[in-house]
């Protein structure tokens, strides 16, 4: 039996109008009245995803930040934490800085920015989340940065991630999370990290684990556990590494992976 699904929030949760569908919400408590441990596995703050959480009654820890912090939801006791090194984050400022590219950084889980901009202002619109403007930004290179954001076209975000690749070097993880978002955050704060030490932490095997993405920085935590699960709107890529495609966001795909392998299953399907 499986006994632990992790589960992306945006475009895997939540629908296109950023709700919970109710068939979701009983089938989730259904999970959690079977024992199976239910958690979310996020690139958004953990002030974001707790919002979310809450509404679902989800007692358990939390991964945000694309694995880079694990916080309890009630208590937000803080249970892993990976920062960028500041080697890293002072690169990546001055390369933002000399490109004149729009960066986020997140420290002690609040967002700043040098200015208010259409990006910034979209951005906390999508996450509910507010904002902390620091004229002096590149003071912040000094602290730990939980992560970092450079906001623009996706093109152009394909095009500078190699070369932002081999300037930051192994210790950094460069993901997207939407065409529009390229992330950097520690090599072992990525959320196939963050599964293996829940997994480990609630006794269970990764044959054990069900996850549950749609998006390129889902991919290390799909190949982490056990049944990788694919949204039927998730990227090609991820489709292609998937054990199984669920249906859409919007067609309550997270529900029917619980009713298919935890509720109307008494063994593993693979």
């Amino acid at each position: 039996m499986y006994k632990m699904i992790t589960i992306d929030i945006d475009d895997t949760l939540i629908n296109d109008q950023k709700e919970v569908s109710e068939g979701t919400k009983l089938a989730l408590q259904a999970a959690v009245d079977k024992g199976v441990i239910v958690t979310l596995a996020t690139g958004r703050m953990f002030a974001s995803a707790k919002q979310i959480a809450k509404q679902l009654d989800l007692n358990v820890p939390i991964i945000t930040y694309q694995g880079s912090l694990i916080k309890n939801c009630l208590d937000e006791t803080v249970l892993y934490e990976r920062s960028v090194p500041s080697e890293a984050v002072a690169k990546l400022f001055a390369f933002a800085r000399d490109k004149g590219l729009h960066l986020q950084a997140y420290y002690q889980d609040e967002l700043y920015a040098a200015e208010v901009n259409d990006k910034l202002l979209a951005y906390c619109e999508l996450s509910n989340v507010p904002y902390k403007i620091e004229s002096d930004f590149e003071k912040l290179c000094m602290m730990p940065m939980t992560k970092l954001i450079i906001i623009d076209e996706p093109a152009l975000l394909d095009e500078i991630a190699p070369q932002l690749r081999e300037i930051l070097g192994d210790e950094v993880h460069v993901t997207k999370s939407k065409p529009n978002f390229l992330e950097f955050i520690h090599r072992e704060g990525t959320k196939g990290s963050a599964v293996a030490f829940l997994a480990e932490r609630y006794q269970c095997e990764l044959s054990e684990v069900i996850a549950v993405g749609d998006s390129w920085n889902d991919h290390d935590m799909i190949e982490t556990a056990g049944m990788g699960v694919a949204m039927e709107n998730a990227v090609p890529a991820l489709k292609e590494i998937a054990n199984f495609i669920t249906h859409s966001n919007n067609d309550e795909g997270v529900k029917h992976v619980i009713e298919t392998f935890i509720l109307n299953a008494e063994q593993p399907v693979k």
